[in-house]
């Protein structure tokens, strides 16, 4: 049989949808009677009222509130500072004229009563620095000084250039005073710093003959004799080999004279310093 010979009940049938259970059908019923009811209870709302609860309760994070703190420190500074400054251009606003004058005459005297603190400041600090300058410089110049004053009396060594002068005494006919006239030679020429055979010589510095040797300062020394000498050395030699000079009347007494010169002489014999007994500084 082909579809146009089909009964009108089959085809009524096949184009309607069909029947649903009872329990679906009446859920659906029941959802949409609450979806309607939501729509006539949310259509009853006023706008206030939907406004209201959109922002109520509020929900704020961390970050919002923070922000929110900060602008209200902000807004309250601002105020107090605008405030303060009302305060004070009103009351400046409503003085009078001689209390401006007042006002700002003190305002000079003050600035003039800091300017001259200032200069004075600047001035002390000045003079400090001057003061601490020139009492560095004393220092130094003191140090210098003592230094000098120690080579000369043998209480600090020295070094410099200069000659060695080495006397061979072999047949013992040296005696003190010949060395004393080296040593006067010697100083004469420009001698700063003189040693013999490990003794400092200095401005009291006295010889004695000891047998067949000779005592510096007490101290026995033999031959050979041996001299370091600071100071130039162009002038202290030709000074010791001046015709009759020390050289020749040593060799005439059959000893052996060497000079030699050197850019580095070292002194390092050592004087005690000595205090005194009555000598004084006339200097108050």
């Amino acid at each position: 049989m082909s579809n146009h010979d089909e009964a009108p009940e089959n085809r009524l049938r096949k184009e309607l949808p069909e029947e649903m259970p009872a329990g679906a059908a009446e859920a659906v019923d029941n959802a949409s009677e609450a979806a309607d009811g939501v729509k006539i209870q949310s259509s009853d709302l006023t706008g206030r009222q939907r406004l209201v609860k959109g922002l109520w309760p509020p929900r704020v994070s961390r970050a919002q509130l923070i922000v929110a703190v900060l602008l209200f420190g902000l807004g309250f500074g601002l105020a107090v500072q605008v405030a303060s400054n009302s305060e004070g251009d009103g009351a400046l606003r409503g003085a009078r004229q001689e209390d401006l004058v007042r006002i700002l005459d003190e305002l000079d005297d003050r600035t003039q009563r800091l300017e001259d603190e200032k200069q004075g400041l600047e001035k002390q600090r000045d003079e400090l620095e001057n003061s601490s300058n020139q009492a560095e410089e004393a220092r130094k110049q003191t140090v210098e000084k003592e230094r000098q004053l120690g080579i000369l009396a043998g209480t600090v060594a020295a070094q410099g250039p200069g000659i060695t002068m080495t006397i061979d005494d072999t047949k013992g006919t040296v005696e003190a005073d010949m060395l004393l006239d080296a040593i006067q030679e010697l100083r004469a020429a420009g001698a700063e710093a003189i040693q013999v055979n490990g003794v400092r010589v200095v401005a009291g510095t006295y010889l004695t003959d000891a047998g067949n040797s000779v005592s510096v300062d007490g101290n026995k020394i033999n031959a050979p004799y041996r001299f370091k000498v600071i100071g130039k050395s162009q002038d202290l030699e030709p000074a010791l080999n001046i015709p009759g000079g020390v050289v020749q009347t040593l060799e005439k007494e059959q000893a052996t004279v060497t000079i030699e010169r050197s850019d580095k002489i070292v002194v390092d014999a050592l004087r005690a310093a000595k205090r005194p007994d009555y000598a004084r500084s006339s200097s108050q």
